[in-house]
């Protein structure tokens, strides 16, 4: 015999169970919205200063970085100004004119410090004729000055007997040279200067009476000279 079926009985509402944390369950809209919203104020305080400090530090090495920059260039700059003076400086060299018994007379180039010695061997050596105890071959040369090599015989006489010379002791004015020249009566280093100047801005004398054409010698002068020089 079986038992009778059972009548259908409602079922009671399941309670409700209270919602926990990490149960998975979504949050409401809007309960997460901002992250540092729900921070508290010290803490976005501190995020704040760390990102204004880290901005300051980036400006900070490229600000270094572009004065480095033009530092350098201001001490680079004037190396090659001052390498480039020395260089002009050393090739600029000292000038002589040679002139007088030497094989090739002329303008020549040589370096600080060389001697008459060098000179004359830059113009070709002694000529044939010259009187090779004329030039002190040990004197440094100076920049800018003539070199007369004289000839032989063309010596001053020694004034002092008073007769007045020949033509076999007087001064040839066109080979003599500064030296020479200023062993002459009343003439001194200046007017020695002067009377090479002339020669070499002229060729040569013609005369004794070309003397009363260079600055400081008049007729009086002349008078004097006359008797010890020629041309």
């Amino acid at each position: 015999m079986t038992d009778p079926p059972l009548a259908p009985t409602a079922l009671a509402p399941r309670a409700a169970e209270p919602e926990t944390p990490g149960s998975g369950v979504a949050a409401a809209p809007g309960a997460g919205a901002s992250l540092t919203g729900s921070l508290p104020a010290r803490t976005r305080l501190g995020i704040g200063a760390v990102i204004v400090l880290v901005l300051l530090a980036f400006a900070v090495t490229i600000g270094i970085g572009m004065l480095r920059g033009a530092t350098g260039a201001e001490v680079i700059d004037p190396a090659p100004s001052t390498a480039a003076t020395l260089s002009l400086a050393a090739e600029a060299g000292v000038y002589v004119h040679i002139a007088g018994a030497v094989r090739e007379p002329g303008l020549y180039r040589l370096d600080p410090g060389d001697r008459v010695a060098d000179a004359v061997a830059r113009a070709g050596g002694f000529a044939d004729d010259a009187q090779r105890d004329g030039v002190n071959l040990a004197r440094a040369v100076a920049d800018g000055e003539q070199i007369v090599v004289p000839i032989v015989g063309a010596q001053t006489a020694a004034p002092a007997s008073g007769t007045g010379g020949g033509a076999s002791g007087t001064l040839d004015l066109n080979t003599a040279t500064r030296e020479q020249l200023d062993e002459l009566p009343r003439v001194g280093p200046a007017m020695a200067d002067r009377i090479l100047e002339w020669r070499e801005t002229n060729g040569r004398f013609t005369s004794v009476d070309d003397l009363l054409s260079v600055p400081g010698i008049g007729e009086k002068m002349l008078a004097g000279l006359r008797d010890l020089v020629r041309v």
